[in-house]
């Protein structure tokens, strides 16, 4: 039986692979309006001052704040209504003392004016008259100019992964198209000779492929473009002549191979020549997933991931996302999503080893608890089952039921 090399904790042997390449990301500019996920490479300068106008946050009136001083319930202040301002135009005339204007959210602060009085706070006593219930301060219910951006600042740095925020915020400055970082294209070839695509008539001893599918909607969560080879015969030119044509048409391969040994040693053979460096971690410190291959094959990652459908879509989370951030130039890494729950089970482990193990979250007056869904790494539904999963350090021996753990939402 083949022995793998050094089992290198996961850390280690991503930071391996990153140091084993040289990436920049490779501008292409899109409409902004279609740039939700994608990276910024250039820093985005706003054009103009946001807002570009003094502007009401609330609906009411315009008012010289010093015409409110005093003002309540009980001794109202009273001002002349002269007009209304209109949305989307200029106020007419400036504001006299003793005169408001009624005004609409977002609309334009005549000139003259430096408040806003909420119309909550006022009542109307005469055609002409307002009575003022509320004082307001200079600045109250308006937003200034500049008050969001100011016009030459950095808005969004490089390296940021555009939110719906972030793209609001480039319409807002009228900004509708961006130069963000190509997605790059991930090759993912499936082998084995039991393997068919889904659809096709299932014969005793044979299995749809799952991995092409969950590896390439991950790939294209995590901001790549997956493009699938299809099922590699267990055959060694079969493996030669895909991996040489994914490598020259793609910028990262990724082979999902089947769990025997042979095919493991297979997959390696194959991926050590097809460029230099070559293998460089063959076996990761991990569970699931032990089998892992990372290499560099004439400065494209090349990675080799388990068979097994949950050891495969694990593994792309842990080596294949932070490889498509490297690429994407990804400076920003938001914390991931998860949620404090309660382990209802003990759980073993082996020191030195990164334990994964999927989990179902159940409500409970105090928070949540966190069930463990044990099941094989061939099993799809196991983490189809599960709402998140639960990582157990190197250095633990286990968890213990009823200690607090962090579950990673899926």
């Amino acid at each position: 039986m083949s022995e793998f090399l050094t089992l290198l904790p996961p850390p280690d042997a991503l930071r391996l692979l990153l140091e084993n390449l040289v990436i920049e990301p490779q501008p292409e500019r899109v409409p902004s309006a279609e740039s939700l996920h994608r990276v910024v490479v250039d820093s985005v300068i706003a054009p103009l001052n946001l807002p570009s106008f003094i502007r009401a946050t609330v609906d009411g009136y315009a008012v010289h704040s010093a015409d409110t001083h005093g003002a309540g319930e009980s001794l109202p202040a009273y001002l002349k209504l002269v007009g209304e301002v209109r949305m989307g135009t200029m106020p007419v005339a400036p504001l006299q003392s003793g005169q408001c204007m009624i005004i609409h959210t977002g609309g334009m602060l005549p000139e003259g004016a430096d408040a806003v009085v909420m119309v909550e706070h006022t009542q109307q006593a005469l055609t002409d008259e307002i009575e003022i219930l509320r004082a307001v301060g200079v600045g109250e219910n308006v937003l200034n100019i500049g008050e969001d951006v100011r016009r030459g600042d950095e808005v969004i740095a490089p390296g940021t992964r555009l939110r719906s925020a972030e793209i609001g915020g480039l319409m807002a400055l009228g900004i509708t198209h961006i130069v963000v970082a190509r997605k790059p294209r991930v090759a993912i070839l499936s082998s084995g000779d039991e393997v068919i695509p889904p659809g096709e008539p299932l014969s005793a001893g044979q299995v749809y492929d799952v991995n092409s599918y969950t590896l390439a909607t991950s790939v294209e969560r995590a901001g790549g473009k997956p493009v699938i080879y299809g099922i590699i015969p267990d055959n060694p030119a079969a493996f030669r002549h895909s991996a040489e044509r994914a490598l020259h048409e793609c910028d990262i391969v990724v082979f999902t191979a089947g769990s025997s040994v042979s095919a493991r040693d297979l997959t390696a053979q194959t991926i050590d020549q097809l460029g230099q460096p070559g293998v460089l971690v063959h076996g990761v410190n991990v569970r699931p997933g032990k089998p892992t291959i990372l290499a560099v094959c004439n400065g494209k990652a090349v990675i080799g991931l388990p068979g097994n459908p949950v050891s495969a879509l694990i593994i792309a989370g842990i080596f294949v996302a932070p490889l498509l951030d490297r690429w994407l130039g990804l400076q920003s890494i938001r914390p991931k999503p998860f949620v404090t729950a309660r382990l209802t089970v003990n759980l073993s482990s082996v020191s030195g080893r990164e334990d994964w193990i999927a989990v179902r979250l159940i409500p409970t007056a105090a928070g949540y608890d966190a069930e463990p869904l044990f099941g094989k790494s061939n099993l799809i539904f196991t983490l189809a089952r599960a709402d998140g999963l639960m990582r157990i350090h190197p250095d633990a021996n286990g968890v213990a039921a009823g200690s607090s753990v962090k579950v990673q939402l899926l």
